[in-house]
């Protein structure tokens, strides 16, 4: 990476993989402290990755330390007009959508973790860097 990256956004899957400690992304969030970059996830993705069986007091401390953003009716609107510029609908890609929208706003460069770098990559053009889970 050419030029430090200021924001680091995780979709539900990264924020999961973060909280099961998953080796490679425990060492991508370490290069991205290095660089000083800032962690953030969309309140959505506190919803997808919560069940019964994820580590609680594990998730608690992870979202202790990322940068929370909120879905608002202004958020949810322009997430909505990422899907349909993008040519998606329905509630398979809402939360997708709302990550996307909160990647957007953040200071760059930014780059999303992600398991669904197809519908990213539509949802955010080349704005944002991506790197699949």
């Amino acid at each position: 990476m050419s030029q430090p990256i200021e924001s680091v956004v995780l979709d539900s899957e990264g924020l999961s993989a973060w909280v099961a400690q998953d080796r490679k992304v425990l060492g991508l969030l370490k290069v991205f402290h290095g660089m000083g970059a800032d962690l953030v996830i969309s309140a959505n993705s506190i919803v997808e990755v919560s069940h019964s069986r994820v580590n609680m007091p594990r998730l608690q401390w992870a979202l202790s330390r990322v940068k929370v953003e909120p879905v608002t009716e202004e958020t949810a609107k322009e997430a909505a007009r990422l899907l349909e510029v993008a040519g998606l609908h329905g509630r398979k890609y809402a939360i997708d959508a709302t990550v996307a929208e909160a990647a957007l706003r953040q200071p760059g460069p930014v780059v999303i973790l992600t398991s669904d770098i197809d519908d990213m990559t539509r949802l955010c053009g080349q704005r944002i860097g991506l790197i699949g889970l």
